[in-house]
């Protein structure tokens, strides 16, 4: 009887899964009229819509926007 155990080689680290990009929802849920961007999270209501069938690619174009607009917007 053998007892070599038949085991696939580890993948390589770029072919692993990668980290789930995260919601940039904040629950504070309300859209400015003005900006028409939502005030917690900075997402336009298309990018909201669409975030949860998106892909992460479109998920980390949102977040570049909204480093973006932070830099633009006056917060006080």
């Amino acid at each position: 009887m053998s007892t070599e155990l038949n085991s696939a080689p580890a993948a390589a680290p770029s072919t692993l899964p990668s980290t789930p990009v995260p919601s940039p929802c904040v629950s504070l849920c309300k859209m400015d009229p003005d900006s028409g961007f939502c005030v917690g999270c900075l997402r336009t209501i298309d990018e909201i819509v669409q975030w949860a069938q998106a892909g992460d690619d479109f998920k980390r174009a949102v977040w570049a926007e909204i480093k973006r607009r932070e830099e633009l917007i006056d917060f006080d």
